[in-house]
């Protein structure tokens, strides 16, 4: 899974956890959760620096509103 795609996922999920008091969630689908985020997150430590800053900027400059 790629980071960004990753980050959307899990961004969601994480959304879900805050806000939404009727969500559940099971221990083995929390465990995958945990181990692609941590795979995605060594693999974006290891990417160019062009293409990290590219997505920091597009974080930071995205339109929030729109989804």
């Amino acid at each position: 899974m790629a980071f960004a795609d990753a980050f959307v996922e899990l961004q969601a999920k994480r959304h879900m956890a805050d806000y939404d008091p009727y969500a559940v969630f099971e221990k083995s689908a929390v465990s995958v959760h945990i181990d692609v985020a941590e795979r995605v997150m060594r693999n974006f430590a290891t990417a160019p620096a062009k293409d990290r800053c590219a997505f920091a900027s597009w974080l930071l400059f995205r339109n929030p509103i729109r989804r």
